[in-house]
């Protein structure tokens, strides 16, 4: 085996994460848990405004129903809130009739 060979296989190897990289992924993770918990319960404070608002907003109560029983408890609901809004108030600039 020649020289040029062993160093190859040593660059291979895969460091470690170090502590301060394993600390930074743990707080990570902790904050979206918390930014997910905090969205879920104000997607649950949702369901309280009148049908006026929520259709403002771009939302019915049975597309906040169907998005909290979709996503688990730890999972942020507002993307698929926001998604839901969206597509409704583009197909009202577009003239189509909402279901």
């Amino acid at each position: 085996m020649r020289t040029t060979d062993r160093i190859l296989d040593l660059d291979l190897a895969t460091p470690r994460p170090t502590l301060a990289a394993r600390l930074t992924a743990w707080l990570v993770s902790l904050r979206s848990l918390r930014s997910a918990l905090r969205n879920h319960r104000a997607a649950n404070r949702l369901i309280e405004l009148d049908e006026r608002l929520l259709n403002d907003l771009g939302l019915s109560r049975v597309d906040i129903h169907e998005v909290l029983n979709l996503v688990s408890y730890a999972d942020d609901p507002s993307p698929h809130l926001k998604r839901i809004a969206r597509r409704r108030s583009e197909n009202s600039l577009r003239g189509v009739r909402a279901e």
